[in-house]
């Protein structure tokens, strides 16, 4: 007979997001990953060879369609949760360890809730220098600098809290006309090199050559984690879903065949036209050059589409972030207030503090690459323990209702595939610089986050306890 506990939902009565969305509101949402990809295949290409890229984005793809299968059980077991992996992982591992929830919550958080002020840094120096080169002016305040890529962010950071704060069909509209618009390009990198006379896939190399190839591809694969595993966004969305279990499914198996795919083909078609010289040369915006050969159409039209991209990534990450920070509220892993919605069903409080740490970020900071490449450490711990948190749910909830159940071949492979993720993790954090991501600071500085976050999440325990001690 199961317990009580086993039959609670991660969700209070009174504040629960609205059902509106169907699976391919998640599959669009999941459209992110590519439009990432877009934005780091050249570095990638640069550093391992187009073959070597090739193959390790398959590779990395193919652990998070493992990884992604296992939480389509997960989030049929807890339909009315908001939070994603990070409460999977809290829920699994409350009773063992429970300071792991503000460490999955937490690290899964940051580099979603910090996209804003990266991308809309981005975005900035890209309509600088396409249509406003002469706009070099820049004025400081303090520890504040503003410039006109900085105006250009905060208008973009803004825009889209207006968005979400509206609603989240208004929302999925956005989104629908983002995704459709990365269509183009990722439709132009896959389809049109073959059939031009300057694609050679085989002068592509491979980078990786012995210990030293296997310690670089350990490391890449860490890097590329952040993008692969990301459509797991999906499952952050179960709550809002019609039918949150069929749903769910649906939209995490359509989003990892299809990115599989992408990430697959992007590196050798594209990668083949353009060929690595020029990639190593110009990693950030080759594409650009290589959009109007194969089409013939201007760099204008080619920034746009990577614009609306960007957009894409900074709309999903803003909406999957605020669902995390309102269900830890919710749950006590952070501050309770947190876990309120508006009128709308909106969670605006959540909103309204992602939008002041980019909103800082921005002005301050500038380029946060510390923080969001760092932010990756989090991330893939938040995996490690909601994958692992599988395996310990199946041994202490057997009864537990389980509407997707996989078969039990799952539970080793959960096992197996949280060992991988923790070797990922070790070797990836302790030696990314070698890929230009960084080095000691900022794996100092993701630390001394994921230490916050379980000192904030003590804090609020203690004074739970002393506020039940008191209505006693």
């Amino acid at each position: 007979m199961a317990t009580n506990e086993d039959a609670i939902a991660l969700h209070s009565v009174d504040e629960v997001l609205p059902r509106k969305m169907r699976w391919f509101d998640g599959f669009a949402m999941a459209m992110t990953m590519p439009a990432a990809l877009i934005a780091t295949l050249g570095a990638s290409i640069a550093g391992l060879g187009g073959w070597g890229a090739a193959v390790l984005w398959a590779i990395s793809m193919a652990i998070s369609m493992a990884v992604n299968w296992i939480y389509i059980e997960l989030a049929a077991m807890f339909p009315n949760a908001s939070g994603g992996i990070s409460g999977y992982a809290a829920e699994a591992w409350k009773k063992r360890v429970p300071w792991f929830a503000p460490l999955a919550g937490v690290g899964y958080w940051l580099p979603w809730g910090s996209n804003l002020a990266t991308y809309g840094s981005l975005t900035g120096l890209l309509v600088q220098s396409q249509w406003f080169p002469d706009e070099q002016w820049s004025v400081d305040f303090g520890p504040l600098h503003l410039s006109f890529p900085i105006l250009i962010g905060l208008g973009v950071i803004f825009l889209l809290y207006g968005i979400n704060i509206v609603g989240v069909r208004v929302t999925m509209a956005f989104v629908y006309v983002t995704a459709g618009i990365l269509m183009v390009p990722l439709a132009v990198f896959i389809f049109f090199p073959p059939f031009n006379a300057d694609w050679a896939p085989m002068d592509l190399t491979w980078n990786l050559h012995g210990l030293e190839g296997l310690h670089t591809a350990i490391v890449w694969l860490y890097v590329m984690a952040w993008t692969t595993l990301g459509i797991e966004v999906c499952a952050t969305f179960s709550s809002e879903y019609r039918d949150p279990v069929r749903d769910t499914s649906r939209a995490i198996r359509a989003s990892a065949l299809f990115c599989l795919g992408v990430f697959f083909l992007v590196p050798l078609t594209l990668g083949g036209f353009a060929g690595e010289q020029a990639i190593s040369a110009d990693p950030s915006t080759f594409f650009v050059a290589s959009f109007s050969q194969l089409t013939g159409a201007g760099a204008d039209v080619m920034v746009l589409c990577l614009i609306a991209s960007l957009l894409l990534v900074m709309l999903t990450s803003v909406a999957d972030a605020s669902r995390v920070l309102f269900n830890m509220g919710k749950e006590g892993i952070t501050v309770r207030s947190m876990g309120k919605l508006n009128s709308r069903g909106v969670p605006v409080r959540a909103l309204n503090v992602m939008l002041v740490l980019n909103v800082v970020l921005l002005v301050v900071l500038q380029q946060p690459l510390a923080i969001i490449v760092t932010g990756n450490l989090g991330y893939i711990l938040a995996h490690v323990l909601a994958v692992a948190g599988f395996a310990l749910l199946r041994k202490d909830r057997p009864q537990a209702a389980r509407p997707i159940r996989l078969p039990q071949v799952f539970v080793p492979l959960s096992i197996g595939l949280a060992a991988l993720l923790v070797v990922l993790l070790v070797v990836g954090a302790t030696g990314f610089s070698i890929t230009g991501y960084g080095g000691v600071l900022e794996l100092c500085i993701a630390l001394s986050i994921l230490t916050a976050g379980v000192v904030l999440w003590w804090f609020v325990q203690r004074r739970d306890r002393a506020d039940a001690t008191i209505e006693r």
